[in-house]
């Protein structure tokens, strides 16, 4: 609660903290200016740069953070369209650490040494609804503790009605059974390294096997892409489940449904690059650093939030239709002409769902691209031709081929699995 009558309230401080997200390509004195644009008739202060830098140590970090808190979780009714598997929610950890931040003293002490590019990074984790691409949780830190690491703070968000979907990064004996203590089931790829025992083999090509205590069911598959220009390639894939039912949850159902867990890779581009534009994050403290994360992860909450009852308005509309480019151009266009009812928060939340369901993207069409990142100063930037085509291609054929269980062989000596 605020004990004093200030010309900068701290209610303001959160909705200056929001619109500061919502243009990350100007300064503080300039995102004020946008704040007020609508105001002019109205006696408002015109603060310095000073005072805003000000305003936000007021605010803390606490309350941002609180407030996404409170905004994040599941988003979509059982009823909407590409968020279930049966009776399971499909959610996803993943993990990003290309959020850069300012090379200051303070952040190296935090984060540590600069990485390839010259800027401290900074590892974002969080747990998404892969249908809606919301956010149930997240986190964030130096990247030396790593994805499993960060991702044990989240366990607590996993409920018994998930299907929890990651990649090859997370395979561990103990992450693997501290979520099936959950009661969430699992999706995940395995690494190629790991040996896993044949103990029963199912008519589907799938096999019962063991990790650690836990009986898990083992999936492996070849996938062959066609594109419309004629080229092909093979990828292999081997896929662990919780799913031990073989005649409920068929291999090939679960080898398809695996790739939803991408779905996670585009909220972290909107995050990045729809609304950050790919820019370094502007605070020059570890304070403010959390303080303008959290943030960043509201906005897109809400964001999130407008797009997915704006779908749920439209009954059969799967949320992946809805454009977050058009939803956050809206938004930064109703900061600065907010309507008739500028104080109607409902009234803005309606207008952008109207722009949203007016330009509804077609049904998802079937393509097929490399993973590469857009960065010249990334050793990833330039890669090898290894067949994968480096554009976006129109898939005409994909064919899933479930390979049988490998020969089984004895371990071998001095050896266990990992």
């Amino acid at each position: 609660m605020q004990r004093r009558l200030r010309a900068l309230p701290s209610r303001v401080g959160v909705y200056f903290l929001l619109a500061m997200c919502l243009s990350p390509e100007v300064g503080y004195l300039l995102v004020w200016q946008k704040l007020t644009a609508s105001l002019a008739a109205l006696p408002v202060v015109t603060p310095t740069a000073k005072a805003l830098r000000d305003l936000r140590r007021r605010v803390g970090c606490a309350p941002m953070r609180r407030l996404f808190e409170v905004l994040s979780g599941p988003l979509a009714q059982p009823t909407t369209p590409g968020v279930r598997f049966g009776n399971y929610r499909t959610v996803s950890f993943d993990g990003s650490s290309s959020l850069k931040a300012p090379d200051t003293v303070r952040h190296r002490a935090w984060l540590g040494s600069p990485g390839h590019g010259g800027y401290p990074l900074l590892e974002l984790m969080t747990l998404a609804e892969t249908g809606t691409r919301a956010l149930i949780g997240a986190v964030f830190g130096p990247t030396g503790e790593g994805e499993s690491g960060y991702a044990r703070r989240l366990l607590h968000l996993l409920t018994p009605d998930m299907l929890v979907l990651w990649d090859k990064g997370f395979d561990g004996n103990a992450f693997l059974a501290q979520v099936n203590a959950t009661g969430a089931k699992v999706l995940g790829r395995l690494r190629s390294n790991r040996r896993t025992p044949i103990l029963t083999t199912i008519t589907d090509g799938s096999y019962l096997s063991m990790i650690g205590s836990l009986q898990i069911r083992v999936i492996e598959a070849r996938i062959t892409v066609t594109c419309a220009d004629g080229t092909t390639f093979t990828g292999t894939y081997r896929l662990v489940t919780t799913l031990t039912d073989a005649r409920r949850y068929p291999a090939a159902t679960l080898v398809r449904l695996y790739h939803q867990r991408w779905e996670h890779e585009s909220a972290y581009y909107a995050l990045r690059h729809t609304i950050m534009q790919g820019r370094i994050l502007r605070s020059g403290d570890p304070a403010g650093l959390e303080q303008e994360m959290w943030s960043v992860l509201t906005l897109h909450q809400l964001l999130r939030s407008v797009m997915v009852d704006a779908a749920e308005s439209r009954p059969g509309t799967d949320p992946d239709r809805c454009s977050f480019s058009i939803a956050l151009h809206t938004a930064r266009d109703l900061v600065i002409q907010p309507g008739d009812n500028p104080g109607m928060p409902t009234g803005l939340i309606a207008t952008i769902a109207r722009r949203v369901l007016a330009a509804l993207l077609p049904p998802r069409r079937p393509r097929v691209s490399t993973r590469k990142v857009k960065s010249p100063t990334s050793r990833y930037n330039e890669r090898l031709d290894d067949g994968r085509p480096d554009h976006s291609r129109t898939i005409t054929d994909l064919d899933i081929t479930l390979l049988p269980p490998p020969p089984r062989c004895p371990p071998r000596p001095g050896t266990s699995d990992p």
